[in-house]
């Protein structure tokens, strides 16, 4: 690779995602005011960038609305106009293209700076997530038009192999940034031959971050940190704050916890601004990358 392998600590805040529901645990935030209060109070702790997943104010079930995602990022951006803020594209709930898509049609001061692309299909342990080559290739593309820099998802070594070959396609363009998530049943354990695998293969000039799914959060964060990577932690992957399950965790448990690991590990966390300069975001407000 040719970024540092060991740069200040990227903490990619994933407060809410598809499946915490308030009957799992009443810390979720689920409505745009709630996800917007949580991702504020995570600023004040410290975060580098923000994973939103939007939520129906009637339903609390996942959308893909535009108008939904603009209420959170405009809430957001009215205080934290330097945080980086990436959208979920996510295949678990919607199968048409425009449907999926629908954020990245958000302009101006609501655009968002990311999207996530999940580079396969993949099950997990009650649901699929089907992300066939045509809508990824697809959704790499409308990122492309709309200057909305790809957030890459791996959950094993194949996915890693075929953001290589859309590298080769031209249909993503250098420098990257994956998620590189271990745990899920179907995918990549969590642990260090996985990781190492993962690590080795990542294409180059690329910024990465370790997530774990349930309990492999910890595990995986702590290793991360250990080794100069980056880390994704929230409710979205654990709603635990232990693993014997004793404990409901918050967003601001599992922050802080990363931010002890980061100390003892002599990490500093990594400013929005810096991630933006590395990743050739634009300054401010979600307008794309050069």
């Amino acid at each position: 690779m040719d970024m540092e392998l060991r740069h200040d600590l990227i903490i990619n805040f994933t407060p809410t995602g598809m499946i915490p529901t308030r009957e799992m645990t009443p810390h979720v935030p689920l409505s745009a005011a709630e996800i917007v209060d949580d991702v504020l109070a995570a600023r004040e702790i410290g975060i580098t960038l923000v994973h939103l997943h939007a939520r129906d104010a009637e339903t609390e079930r996942p959308t893909q609305s535009a108008a939904v995602y603009a209420a959170i990022i405009e809430g957001i951006r009215r205080q934290a106009p330097e945080l980086v803020l990436g959208v979920s594209l996510s295949g678990r709930h919607f199968t048409e293209f425009e449907r999926r898509a629908e954020p990245l049609s958000l302009d101006g001061s609501l655009k968002p700076d990311m999207a996530s692309l999940t580079l396969s299909s993949l099950n997990f342990n009650h649901q699929a997530s089907i992300n066939a080559p045509d809508m990824v290739q697809r959704l790499a593309a409308a990122m492309a038009a709309r200057g909305i820099k790809p957030e890459l998802e791996a959950f094993d070594a194949g996915m890693i192999n075929y953001a290589k070959y859309l590298i080769r396609k031209g249909m993503l363009t250098p420098p990257h940034y994956m998620n590189l998530l271990f745990g899920n049943i179907a995918c990549a354990q969590a642990d260090l031959l996985h990781a190492g695998v993962m690590l080795r293969d990542l294409p180059e000039d690329c910024l990465w971050a370790f997530a774990g799914v349930g309990d492999a959060q910890v595990v995986m964060n702590s290793i991360a940190i250990a080794c100069g990577g980056g880390v994704r932690v929230g409710l979205e992957d654990n709603i635990w704050y232990d693993s014997a399950r004793t404990r409901l965790a918050t967003n601001a448990d599992l922050l802080r916890r990363i931010h002890t690991l980061a100390e003892a590990n002599g990490r500093a966390v990594m400013p929005s601004r810096e991630f933006r300069r590395l990743l050739r975001l634009r300054d401010g407000d979600g307008y794309g990358c050069r």
